[in-house]
């Protein structure tokens, strides 16, 4: 029939709301880096908590992110699965990609395969408990009492 298109692309890499056409793979493999890297950095609590946060390309075109202390890989996973949204696209842009544990997960971002590792993890509850002078969630708690003494505060000496 002339003129008319051929439906959304259909198997396993494709999203609904995106031509698929129009994207090469290679971009969408940056693409999904983008979008993982943007959501990480926008968690304070990932970004104060972990060393040492690297990635790199896998030889099969998925990425590998590995950090070392912070949050469990199966907390990370379901971070970005819960979090990397885009009205644009309906449906969710990353999901569960196999079994997931302290130490590593795999994630579907858009296509790509993501492979999470934690090196040494504290986890979430741990880290909340740890004593931090510069934790951001302590700095803005303003549930204490006035007279209570502020984290900058005992660092400065005030």
């Amino acid at each position: 029939m002339r003129g008319s298109r051929p439906g959304p692309p259909q198997g396993p890499n494709a999203l609904p709301g995106i031509d698929d056409d129009l994207i090469s793979p290679g971009a969408r493999r940056y693409e999904a880096l983008g979008r993982v890297l943007a959501t990480l950095a926008a968690e304070s609590e990932m970004v104060e908590s972990c060393r040492e946060l690297a990635w790199w390309r896998g030889t099969d075109h998925s990425w590998h992110i590995e950090w070392r202390d912070g949050l469990y890989a199966f907390e990370v996973a379901a971070l970005l699965a819960e979090q990397m949204r885009d009205p644009a696209i309906a449906g969710p842009l990353a999901a569960a990609a196999g079994p997931a544990s302290r130490a590593s997960a795999a994630l579907d971002v858009m296509g790509v395969r993501f492979a999470l590792r934690a090196v040494d993890p504290l986890g979430r509850a741990r880290l909340g408990a740890r004593p931090g002078l510069w934790r951001l969630t302590e700095a803005l708690d303003t549930s204490r009492p006035r007279k209570a003494r502020h984290a900058w505060e005992e660092l400065l000496g005030g």
